[in-house]
């Protein structure tokens, strides 16, 4: 089973949404968890969109990590600006992944040491 995992910049767009957006979006992520590539890939297998209302979601799939990163919520007016500046810092989302990974293995790490 992935992890899913939101950024910065997804997770401030995800609060403008109603209540019955949020929702919907919200049973896709726990979805992501089973169905890591559904949706359509952006011109990779591990960079893709889900599309709901008008607005899409795009996230990249990392298989070696077992993750899911969730990078913005967007509509089709600016889904190509965000795509292109997606792909153009695919290394910047990974190493933010990493760093929130290697986070969560030292806070296991100190729970472990305390027990």
């Amino acid at each position: 089973m992935f992890r899913v995992f939101r950024s910065e910049w997804y997770d401030k767009k995800f609060q403008k949404l109603d209540t019955s957006e949020q929702e919907r979006v919200v049973k896709f992520e726990q979805a992501l968890k089973e169905q890591p590539y559904s949706g359509k890939p952006l011109g990779y297998k591990f960079f893709r969109e889900k599309k709901f209302n008008q607005k899409r979601l795009l996230f990249l799939v990392y298989e070696e990590h077992k993750a899911i990163f969730l990078i913005t919520i967007t509509d089709k007016k600016a889904q190509q600006h965000e795509i292109d500046l997606i792909k153009a810092n695919l290394d910047v989302y990974k190493d933010v992944l990493e760093r929130i990974l290697r986070g969560i293995k030292d806070k296991q790490d100190e729970y472990k040491q305390s027990d």
